[in-house]
């Protein structure tokens, strides 16, 4: 169940950069399935909307990331909670913040906002208005 969703952003590419923007947003579920068994219904998604993996973090139709799930710390093959990049990124941190602002990682215990404040990265994300 969707529980709340951010706005959209423009975002630069970061890694591959011959490729279009991206547009990135956030959203806030509630769910039954478990953390490994909702990455791969995200994963089933992203393929039911052509998604590619040809080239690491190069040009996709979708990315569906699993940043957060309650205060679940892992570090598998498959999965890593939190998300191991996410506090360095304003594509992530920007959507994020619009939707859940005061949210607690669990491993810095810095908010989103916080995280956000702090972020280092140069690359933009840029509200669209609505």
């Amino acid at each position: 169940r969707l529980l709340a969703a951010s706005g959209l952003y423009l975002t630069e590419p970061v890694g591959y950069t011959d490729q279009p923007d991206f547009i990135n947003a956030a959203a806030l579920l509630e769910t039954e399935l478990e953390p490994l068994e909702l990455l791969h219904a995200l994963q089933a998604v992203e393929k039911e909307f052509g998604r590619r993996r040809e080239i690491p973090k190069g040009p996709r139709t979708l990315d569906l990331d699993l940043l957060l799930y309650d205060d679940i710390v892992t570090d598998g093959p498959e999965l890593t909670l939190p998300h191991p990049e996410m506090s360095q990124r304003r594509f992530v941190l920007a959507p994020l913040a619009d939707i859940a602002p005061e949210l607690e990682h669990p491993l810095s215990s810095l908010t989103v906002k916080e995280m956000l404040d702090g972020c280092g990265d140069d690359f933009s994300a840029v509200k669209f208005d609505k």
